[in-house]
């Protein structure tokens, strides 16, 4: 991707933005939280600080007393209400990212209290096992998103540690999942891509895990020339999914293969910069008919990690992490 392309898909986000800070899916779709953090790093590596920390400001606002936000908003009203434990954790991910981009403590500061408050409400929902439920009140594990929390929790210890707080439960709990994470049996079984994929994003894996994890996902997911399947059996690329799945071959070491997943899911960008969330393959169409700010976003990220562009690119990779 040319600096002129990089640009333009970083523009389109922006455009996005709501006057609030919110970031939707697109203009005048719904915002739900991970996605928001998603599309506020995804400035940030491209050079969009102001836009960024715009997004992060109005996640401090939209917080609940509880630490937790709602599962969805519309032009800023929540109308989905549980919580996503998962995307209550991932604010501190986009704060330990916003840090090791910028190395600006006083923005760690401001969104210290937002992160701190988070976290503690995601720690209840650990069950003993070490798993986490993905929302209060069911039983359910999932396995992308305790990955995601795992690592949440890793970056909420490294922003604890720039402020000089001290919370060691969190990375007792970090451990914890991180344990659980190679124990298959303990989660809900889902045919989805992330739920090969994901758990290799800042994880520490010995080179035989890495090795027999990829190798157990690879013929299943991926599309030579196209990307990745978002789920199995269907004949669906989507564009978020193969990203990430860039991020995770290059946070274990398979740069080539990450470059190669990065540059098949080009095909689905559109001029303007967007990028659509998939294709199907078999027909031939766009599906759904939407281009969304957290896989541009992602877009983003993973040129930023695969190319080292700004001092956030090893985030993934878990760099400065305990």
């Amino acid at each position: 991707m040319t600096p002129d392309a990089l640009a333009l898909t970083s523009a389109w986000v922006a455009a996005q933005q709501e006057e609030s800070g919110a970031i939707p899916w697109y203009s005048g779709g719904h915002l739900d939280p991970w996605d928001h953090v998603q599309a506020a790093m995804g400035l940030l590596a491209s050079g969009r600080r102001g836009a960024a920390e715009r997004g992060y400001r109005w996640s401090v606002s939209a917080q609940r007393s509880d630490g937790t936000w709602a599962a969805k908003y519309v032009a800023g009203e929540a109308v989905e209400h549980y919580v996503d434990a998962n995307f209550t954790a991932y604010l501190a991910t986009g704060a330990w990212h916003h840090w090791l981009t910028t190395r600006d403590e006083a923005f760690a500061r401001e969104l210290w209290p937002t992160v701190d408050a988070a976290i503690e409400a995601v720690l209840p929902l650990q069950r003993a096992d070490g798993a986490f439920v993905w929302t209060p009140g069911e039983p359910d594990a999932l396995v992308t998103g305790n990955a995601s929390i795992a690592f949440s929790l890793r970056c909420a210890g490294a922003v604890a540690r720039v402020v000089g707080a001290d919370r060691p439960a969190w990375a007792d709990a970090a451990a914890a999942v991180a344990d659980a994470l190679r124990r298959p049996e303990l989660f809900e079984a889902k045919p989805h891509s992330m739920d090969w994929y994901y758990p290799l994003l800042g994880a520490a894996w010995t080179a035989d895990d890495v090795e027999r994890r990829v190798k157990d996902g690879w013929d299943t997911f991926v599309v030579p020339g196209l990307g990745i399947k978002c789920v199995t059996p269907n004949t669906w690329v989507t564009g978020a999914e193969s990203c990430e799945l860039a991020l995770a071959l290059d946070a274990v070491g398979r740069h080539e293969d990450a470059l190669q997943v990065f540059a098949d899911m080009q095909h689905l960008r559109h001029e303007d910069g967007s990028y659509w969330t998939g294709f199907e393959y078999e027909s031939e169409q766009r599906w759904p008919d939407e281009r969304t700010t957290w896989t541009a976003a992602t877009v983003l990220l993973a040129h930023d990690a695969l190319h080292g562009v700004t001092r956030g690119s090893g985030l993934f990779r878990g760099e400065g992490l305990a």
